[in-house]
């Protein structure tokens, strides 16, 4: 063998080498627990009661329960890929101000919580949270999904074929094929990929009054998966679209918007 042969041998191991690296540390790429890029100076102003949500694998979950307006929507909020509830506060304080009751639950290995993140386990832990809240005695029709970047994945997964009242998406993506695709467009995604999340295949079967909010800047999330997300939903769907990033500002524009849209379920 000659030189060239040596050198594309020498090339191809060290493509494997890459891919076999992605393929078993893939999951630290998607979920970072640890991290909290988006600590806010606001403190609770509402009144908070800190839970604890069975979930699968003997998993307890460290949630946020605010019960203080009955007859009012809950709003069953899911985070996105990082950070625990404290980054959210101003978020949580506008559904208090809204007068929206609220559960804010965190994941497995978020936030001290035993175990790993993995898809299935995130949906379990959803569902878990919903089978909580129907135990003490709130209904599936008055509970509202929303989720926040990775957290729209798990919402749009547990709102297929249900009865909530409805569902709210805060920067949504297609699916994580379509993002590690873009952020990877060297390696075979589909094939090693773990956790696809493909929620442009599920939204079909959403039959419940849904609100897609983006920002147009977006730097993590491309706003036309947003767009892509919006269209496929075809039942009684809203849009909040503006010049704004991955995290939105919540400001009176936007919870305006959501004001609106729990207020057209009633």
């Amino acid at each position: 063998m000659g030189l060239k042969s040596y050198l594309l041998i020498f090339i191809a191991f060290l493509y494997l080498t890459v891919v076999l690296l992605m393929y078993f540390t893939q999951r630290s790429f998607l979920y970072f627990p640890n991290e909290d890029n988006y600590l806010t100076n606001e403190t609770i102003k509402f009144n908070n009661e800190v839970v604890s949500i069975n979930s699968t694998n003997e998993i307890a979950l460290k949630s946020w329960f605010h019960n203080n307006n009955p007859g009012e929507k809950f709003i069953l909020f899911l985070h996105g890929n990082a950070g625990t509830l404290k980054s959210r506060i101003y978020k949580l304080n506008a559904f208090s101000d809204l007068g929206l009751n609220f559960l804010a639950i965190t994941w497995r290995g978020f936030s001290g919580n035993h175990g790993l993140p993995s898809e299935k386990g995130l949906y379990d832990d959803a569902i878990s949270a919903v089978k909580w809240l129907n135990s003490n005695g709130i209904k599936s029709e008055d509970i509202i999904i929303y989720g926040e970047s990775l957290g729209t994945a798990i919402a749009i997964e547990i709102s297929q074929g249900s009865n909530y009242a409805g569902v709210i998406l805060e920067s949504p993506f297609t699916s994580i094929i379509s993002m590690g695709k873009l952020k990877f467009p060297y390696l075979p995604i589909e094939l090693i990929l773990k956790d696809k999340f493909e929620s442009m295949n599920k939204t079909s079967n959403i039959n419940i009054p849904s609100l897609v909010l983006h920002g147009r800047d977006d730097t993590l999330v491309p706003f036309y998966m947003g767009q892509e997300i919006f269209a496929s939903l075809k039942y009684k769907s809203r849009s909040y679209f503006v010049s704004d990033d991955h995290m939105m500002r919540f400001d009176d524009q936007m919870i305006e918007a959501i004001r609106k849209f729990v207020k057209s379920l009633d």
